[in-house]
């Protein structure tokens, strides 16, 4: 029994895996102190740093073409089509867990950034074990599969579970066993308090942040081995999906309510991969088809999406304090 696929990639490709390591960590430098410094960003500076970090997202798409592998290229540009439109749910979870903890607008950018680069650290264990399953049992395809299967299922039908840091194991640990503030000191993890160093509610945020984003990475990673299960690939494509994140959070968490049809679009693309893990066997799906059936799904939601009439904020209100009533009425 062998390991040919994470490790071999490795071996071979050494210098790939190093100038990849030290370009992610000089953007990711430049996002955390630069765009993530303690200040609260505006849509304008939050849209042009998406873009940019579109256009070197999609920039790599043109190195690995331009050292001749076209391949390579249109499973990393596939790969991190499905990472990026998967990561928006993200964006739904940082508002909710946001709100929860009452962090201050201007110190956010700095939670999503360190949150992000342990999270990616953290994906990079999972991938990495993830290709070796792969290598080694050929049957993990299949459980793969089904796994996405079962995650489209539940996104059709709107059952997704309530993200509630109460019952995060990390955030558990960290309440029981380390002091903490109860208010904010700027983008500080540690205060003192009567000459002790104690906590803020920012290390809770940053670690929650961090390992909620590993629980949606269950979802993610199996996606893209669909795709391909180059771990370099796989990687690549993680990172700049998630090196954006950041400014597209910034950008679009005033107006996700718009997107009333990105649950099934996603759904829609959960399920062809998944499918197509457990026709493996059967049928080698092109990666242009995979490709194109993202680009159209992910279309084709956008457009449906802005075409719905945007609910009055009264109705919303009446609409829950309706929910309300019928708990109460209910308990």
């Amino acid at each position: 029994m062998t390991f040919d696929v994470p490790f071999a990639a490795i071996d071979a490709g050494f210098t790939a895996w190093a100038a990849l390591g030290v370009a992610i960590v000089v953007m990711l430098a430049i996002d955390l102190f630069v765009f993530g410094r303690d200040h609260e960003p505006t849509v304008k500076e939050s849209a042009i740093w998406s873009v940019v970090w579109f256009v070197v997202a999609l920039g790599f798409t043109g190195v690995l073409l331009v050292l001749g592998d076209s391949e390579s290229a249109s499973e990393y540009a596939a790969g991190f089509l499905v990472e990026r439109s998967l990561s928006l749910d993200n964006i739904f979870v940082f508002a909710v867990l946001f709100s929860y903890f009452a962090v201050p607008a201007a110190v956010q950018p700095r939670v999503l950034s360190w949150g992000i680069v342990l999270a990616l650290l953290l994906r990079l264990v999972f991938i990495l074990a993830g290709a070796a399953l792969l290598d080694a049992f050929h049957v993990t395809f299949y459980f793969f599969g089904l796994l996405l299967l079962y995650t489209a299922w539940k996104l059709a039908r709107h059952e997704d579970t309530d993200i509630d840091p109460e019952h995060n194991p990390a955030f558990r640990f960290i309440r029981k066993r380390v002091p903490m503030s109860k208010d904010y000191d700027g983008s500080k993890l540690f205060t003192k308090q009567n000459g002790k160093r104690i906590a803020t509610p920012l290390l809770a945020v940053f670690v929650v942040v961090a390992t909620t984003d590993v629980i949606f990475a269950i979802d993610s990673i199996p996606a893209i081995f669909a795709i391909t299960t180059d771990p370099f690939i796989v990687f690549a494509a993680n990172a700049f999906a998630m090196l954006g994140l950041r400014a597209l959070y910034f950008l679009l968490v005033g107006v996700m309510d718009r997107f009333v049809y990105l649950s099934q679009g996603l759904a829609v693309i959960l399920g062809i991969i998944g499918a197509k893990m457990l026709l493996i066997d059967v049928w080698h799906v092109p990666i242009w088809l995979s490709l194109t059936l993202i680009v159209v799904i992910l279309g084709a939601t956008a457009v449906l999406s802005l075409r719905v009439e945007p609910k009055p904020k009264e109705d919303d209100e009446e609409e829950s304090a309706a929910e309300r009533d019928e708990e109460r009425q209910l308990a």
